[in-house]
């Protein structure tokens, strides 16, 4: 009987262990070794301090064009990321990014996960396909566990594209999953901003808010993206796992 327990315990020790082994540090708290500028190369927007990775902006809501993303391209992940915005703030974190030509943003080719301070900030707080953590413009969601501006929030993103399912884990509670690609993707994007769906032709020539992005999700392996909104914002404990 005790050998038993002992192997079964030791079963568990080594099957942790290596679960936990399997992530990577995509920030090493020192540097911003494995992130460039998108579509560039070096930004002095973004320094780290205290273990932390951190946008200075002018708190404008206005795209400062200080995007980052890895250098390296992922396809199956979960993601694991702490952040932390001011009163007010905006940002976001993306998957599937391609730089290109044609892209002049992040956002026109990878789906956002919304960085938000839900109750304070000006301009679509108060929508729920924008409130953090969502889909950004896809989904909307319900009530979630959030921390308020100045407090950290944690983010566990799950994509898996052999089972055509990405997942948002919010603070420790399971908050929404959402297809990859399909009929079910193609009709989320349909009546969203990223679309040329004839529900907005007539909207987009005099509301900037609709934006056609025609290489939006259409990539299964691309970068991590950090978004420069014009808000300061601040990430620790970034790692990735594979899988």
């Amino acid at each position: 009987m005790k050998k038993i327990l002992i192997t079964i315990l030791i079963l568990t020790v080594t099957l942790s262990f290596s679960q936990d082994s399997d992530w990577v540090d995509l920030f090493d708290g020192k540097t911003l070794n494995g992130w460039h500028k998108y579509n560039g190369d070096k930004t002095d927007a973004w320094y780290v301090e205290n273990g932390e990775l951190i946008l200075t902006s002018k708190n404008n809501n206005a795209s400062g064009g200080n995007d980052i993303v890895t250098d390296k391209k992922y396809t199956n992940f979960e993601l694991s990321i702490e952040w932390n915005i001011p009163k007010g703030g905006n940002s976001g974190v993306m998957f599937g990014v391609e730089e290109m030509e044609g892209a002049d943003a992040p956002w026109k080719t990878g789906p956002e996960i919304q960085v938000l301070d839900n109750r304070n900030f000006d301009g679509g707080g108060s929508h729920r396909i924008h409130r953090a953590p969502a889909l950004y413009g896809l989904k909307p969601i319900g009530k979630v566990k959030y921390n308020s501006y100045g407090k950290w929030n944690h983010l566990l993103l799950k994509i898996d594209h052999k089972k055509n399912t990405g997942s948002i884990t919010f603070n420790g509670e399971f908050v929404y999953s959402f297809p990859l690609s399909g009929p079910e993707w193609d009709k989320l994007v349909s009546r969203s901003k990223f679309s040329d769906d004839e529900y907005f032709k007539d909207l987009k020539p005099s509301h900037p808010f609709f934006t056609y992005a025609p290489y939006f999700g259409k990539f299964k392996t691309g970068k991590i993206a950090l978004q420069d909104h014009g808000y300061s914002v601040r990430f620790r404990n970034i790692k990735i796992r594979e899988f």
